[in-house]
């Protein structure tokens, strides 16, 4: 069946003369630039019920979409069902664009349009979810090995505010693996070294930089308003108090901790889904002494071993604000570095969890750093 082909320009005289342009694409091919003058109808809606979108058969119908392929397809399914008067245009958005012809793109600038590209291609994150990204809010604890990999991944990825919170200052050694920081910037505070890299890298996304240690009195203060938390702390009482502010607030916590050559990651949302996910405390019911738990100074780790789990760390929280994909709530996911290999551990809720077992009372949070000390 031939099927009538338009070049752009008679496409677009033949539309300023009264003929109908309906771009065949998905929404989020559309979001990125359209035909201007055209209404935008899936093929697939087009095609199932053409009735809904267009005159009567008689009605003259262009259709493009990105390249002139699928257009032409629906052209055919249309004619098919008694359209007398359809056709393509050749070369889709693609050719009309190069043409010079106008353009429209609906509810985003041109920056926005630019930075965000390829995920507005994807149909999972498309216009409305690069929007919920940019109306998110993400504490990230710790601007350090974790926090810098996440964070630079977070803000690229468009998410409108990020809160930092760190009561550290840029050290020499910290270079080999905080990838945030740089040597001019050695003796300021992390966080507003990673502030300075974060705004370079995307103007658009909002640092809240906050210069303290996360404690029992201000922890629900750094949880006001956030979507999603990124555990990227070096210490048990950070952790600790994390998993009961969170559960008790109903925050997801992404998890992440380092230790030599190997890594290990998990999202707890017991706070929204108790009795059905576990949270950190299910798993290690009470922190491990000092003399247990080295830190990265004393024990060591491979530079690039925190930029491994911190990027999955910004993955998790991406999927979370996005709700696309499987989280890795109720698993535990193990990388070993030396011999490049993930295992993944199940995790189910302890019913007799301390802090997120159904109907267990919130009873406050504990010192953990002095608990911790065996104070």
């Amino acid at each position: 069946m031939d099927i009538r082909e338009l070049t752009p320009a008679q496409a677009h005289a033949r539309w300023l003369a009264g003929a109908l342009l309906v771009d065949v694409r998905e929404a989020h091919e559309r979001a990125l630039g359209m035909a201007a003058g055209a209404s935008g109808v899936e093929r697939v809606r087009l095609e199932a019920a053409p009735e809904q979108h267009l005159p009567s058969p008689d009605s003259e119908v262009l259709l493009i979409c990105q390249g002139g392929t699928r257009s032409l397809a629906a052209a055919r399914t249309l004619v098919q069902s008694g359209y007398r008067n359809v056709a393509s245009v050749a070369g889709g958005t693609s050719a009309w664009a190069a043409a010079g012809l106008p353009m429209a793109r609906p509810d985003m600038d041109e920056d926005f349009a630019e930075r965000y590209s390829r995920h507005l291609r994807l149909p999972e994150v498309g216009l409305a979810g690069q929007q919920r990204l940019q109306a998110a809010r993400v504490l990230v604890v710790g601007a350090g090995g974790l926090g810098s990999p996440a964070g630079v991944y977070l803000a690229a990825a468009g998410v409108g505010s990020l809160r930092l919170v760190d009561d550290d200052v840029v050290d020499r050694s910290n270079l080999q693996r905080q990838i945030l920081h740089a040597d001019e910037r050695i003796g300021m505070s992390k966080v507003a070294s990673a502030a300075i890299a974060l705004s370079a890298l995307n103007p658009r996304t909002r640092i809240e930089a906050v210069h303290e240690r996360i404690t029992g009195d201000n922890v629900e203060r750094m949880l006001e308003g956030v979507d999603v938390v990124v555990d990227g702390a070096d210490n048990f009482p950070a952790r600790y108090l994390l998993n009961d502010a969170c559960v008790h607030l109903g925050k997801p916590l992404v998890h992440g901790a380092v230790h030599r050559f190997e890594g290990q990651l998990a999202v707890f949302d017991a706070g929204r889904q108790r009795g059905l996910a576990p949270c950190y405390r299910c798993l290690f019911p009470e922190p491990p002494p000092p003399e247990a738990a080295p830190n990265c100074s004393e024990a060591g780790v491979l530079g690039v071993l925190p930029g491994v789990i911190g990027l999955l760390q910004a993955t998790e929280a991406i999927k979370l604000l996005l709700g696309i994909g499987q989280p890795l709530a109720g698993r535990l996911l193990h990388f070993d570095a030396l011999a490049m290999g993930f295992r993944e551990t199940r995790l189910v809720p302890d019913p007799d969890c301390a802090v997120c077992a159904p109907g267990r009372e919130f009873t406050g949070y504990i010192d953990y750093q002095r608990f911790c000390a065996g104070g």
